[in-house]
């Protein structure tokens, strides 16, 4: 059943959010660079005096190069490279409920205003539009049906008995981050929809785990979503 975004879009099948891309990380850090380069260019000396050197004092003596070899090379000045840095970030391609089962992720685009999550129930999708694991700020968005007609319940009907407290771990890339779950809610499609916390990609990191709940009515399907938040226990590795 197609729900309204935060944006005004819609939501595929199993309620699955969607809301305005989230700038990417790279974009920001690419605009900063260059903002930072326009700053280090513009402070730099033209030809001439650097700002704020003294210019030589008449009369004072200059080194006597006449003897210098014009034929020896000048060293090349070291080029500079960027640090490691210890942050791992990684898109999720497995996730790892309490209890130990997990299932596969895969990314989910938007669509004409639509989230795709996987139609294999077995399977759940994480928002490409949404920060990735490990990522300092934004929510992760994973997600997926809660069952179906034709395959039963789905992995995330598992969502309906997750508690505060117990642990989730997403993989990836040779990678792990767990979060411990801080809110279980059941709200209507329609505050999932206004809701820009639940689709925040600009505040502190936190895991979304999100699938349908409340009333199935037939026609229309179920009235609510099932929205998990959870906080990292610590960087991923």
């Amino acid at each position: 059943m197609a729900t309204s975004s935060p944006s005004g879009s819609t939501s595929g099948a199993g309620g699955c959010p969607t809301g305005p891309r989230r700038p990417r990380t790279a974009r920001r850090l690419t605009a900063a660079l260059l903002v930072l380069g326009g700053l280090a260019v513009g402070g730099c000396a033209g030809p001439g005096t650097a700002p704020g050197a003294q210019p030589p004092a008449a009369g004072s003596a200059r080194p006597d190069t006449s003897g210098a070899d014009p034929t020896q090379s000048v060293p090349a000045a070291r080029e500079g490279r960027p640090g490691p840095t210890a942050r791992i970030r990684f898109v999720p391609t497995r996730v790892v409920l309490p209890g130990g089962s997990e299932a596969p992720v895969a990314p989910a685009e938007t669509v004409d205003g639509e989230l795709k999550v996987p139609e294999d129930v077995a399977h759940v999708g994480w928002w490409d539009g949404s920060a990735a694991a490990g990522d300092p700020f934004g929510h992760t968005v994973i997600a997926g049906h809660v069952d179906s007609a034709t395959e039963g319940l789905g992995y995330f009907a598992r969502l309906l008995r997750i508690k505060p407290g117990e642990v989730v771990t997403v993989t990836g890339a040779g990678h792990r981050l767990s979060y411990r779950v801080i809110s279980v809610r059941t709200i209507t499609k329609q505050t999932l929809a206004t809701s820009g916390s639940i689709f925040d990609q600009t505040g502190d990191p936190r895991l979304v785990l999100i699938t349908c709940g409340g009333t199935y009515r037939r026609g229309t399907g179920y009235d609510s979503n099932v929205v998990v938040m959870a906080e990292p226990l610590g960087p991923a590795h």
